[in-house]
């Protein structure tokens, strides 16, 4: 069960009611449950602030035009959802050998900066260097993630731990790169690497949007086509389930951890080289990620690991925030902003419990077996409170007898 699960059935302990597991969770029904769970939290969201004497109409409504009303907004919001994308499709695919890639930011990191360095010292064709850049940030992310997964497969070490701890160096290597060693000298303001001068094409009819926006679109389709008609998907989910019932069934676990690993961080680090060529993101300092691995992870977790579920997620994530800078401008406090982010997400996360648990009244087995539990309980706790005075009887008898003469 997951965390919000547990909490859900420990509420419901004191009620008639408990929570049941499904035993097939159907896509549409928990796509339509999380969209409630959304639509409901704005729901609350709006009556909150019309309570606190804050327009909610006006915010939605400004929030909606900020997207919709031109072309600046849709282009906006594809260009922040490229990098979540790409980190939501690597974490994504991890889940479903149920490994948390918590790395996927340093990973996306080190790719950019594998493509910085490829950028700024190699001259050629526009499209050669562009080319050798997402081989250099793919392998570079691949490589980043190869100590978490070996340590992973073969000494079964917790990745939440490796991957997590792995971002921190990441960040700091790169801070290191745009105030040291390949630190622009001709910036006065911001100290960043020097800038890559090459970007992608656009896409036809967009100015700032480029080709980058099909690559993640393109992953997800060949995820889904692996995990839907291939051995490889098959194994791979067959190890999430249960990695002892897929190693008897013939099934290399360890070389599949170890290949899965290294494809989330590859993504992740082409996820990196799609940020750095985009127009005006070309040069790499402390601030370039701005937690798209973050952001990345809870669409993959919220999404369910599907990954035409991550495309929606990450697009909706990307509005979200794009909608948030525009009302900051025009007076909203960011702390409010932050607040609509955290009830959305938390309605998501309640709707996907609604999706795969439901509500079941108790019946009078339910409630003998509780009592039958609450007595086992009890005299377990009886059992141990004689046997605690049994032996404390027993030590203060050797030491009467310890101190006659």
């Amino acid at each position: 069960m997951t965390p919000l699960g547990s909490i859900a059935s420990a509420v419901l302990s004191v009620t008639p009611w408990r929570l049941e597991r499904r035993l097939e969770v159907d896509a549409k029904r928990a796509a339509l449950t999380r969209i409630g769970g959304a639509v409901g939290a704005m729901v609350v969201v709006g009556i909150l602030l019309l309570l606190t004497g804050r327009n909610a109409f006006w915010i939605f409504w400004e929030a909606l035009d900020a997207i919709f009303g031109r072309q600046r907004g849709i282009e906006g919001v594809a260009l922040r959802a490229i990098p979540i994308l790409m980190t939501a499709l690597g974490v994504a695919l991890s889940l479903r050998m149920k490994v948390w890639n918590i790395g996927s930011d340093g990973q996306f990191l080190m790719g950019a900066l594998a493509a910085v360095g490829v950028g700024i010292h190699l001259d050629g064709p526009g499209w050669l260097v562009l080319i050798l850049m997402a081989v250099a940030a793919t392998l570079a992310g691949a490589a980043w993630m190869l100590v978490p997964a070996l340590a992973r497969a073969y000494w079964d070490v917790n990745e939440i731990i490796t991957t997590l701890l792995l971002n921190f160096v990441a960040l700091q290597l790169v801070t290191w790169s745009a105030l040291g060693f390949w630190r622009d000298k001709e910036a006065a303001v911001i100290q960043s690497t020097r800038e890559v001068p090459f970007t992608l094409p656009g896409l036809p009819g967009a100015d700032s949007v480029t080709v980058a926006l099909l690559v993640p679109l393109a992953i997800a389709a060949v995820l889904w086509w692996v995990f839907r008609s291939t051995t490889i998907g098959y194994e791979i989910d067959t190890i999430g389930g249960n990695p002892r019932a897929a190693a008897f069934a013939g099934i290399a676990v360890r070389r599949r951890i170890m290949v899965v690993m290294l494809f989330t961080g590859a993504i992740a680090g082409l996820g990196g080289m799609l940020q750095l060529s985009a127009p005006g993101a070309q040069a790499m300092n402390a601030g370039f990620s701005a937690q798209f691995g973050l952001s990345g992870f809870i669409v993959a977790a919220l999404a369910g690991a599907s990954f035409w579920g991550v495309i929606g997620g990450g697009i909706f994530i990307a509005s979200m925030f794009y909608a948030g800078i525009v009302l900051q401008t025009k007076g909203l406090s960011v702390y409010i902003i932050f607040a609509i982010y955290g009830a959305i997400l938390t309605g998501i996360a309640l709707g996907e419990i609604a999706a795969r648990y439901r509500m079941v009244r108790r019946g009078a087995e339910d409630r003998e077996a509780e009592n039958r539990d609450a007595d086992d309980r009890g005299a377990d706790a009886r059992d141990a409170d004689d046997t605690a005075v049994a032996v404390e009887a027993t030590a203060g008898d050797e030491a009467t007898q310890g101190a006659r003469p």
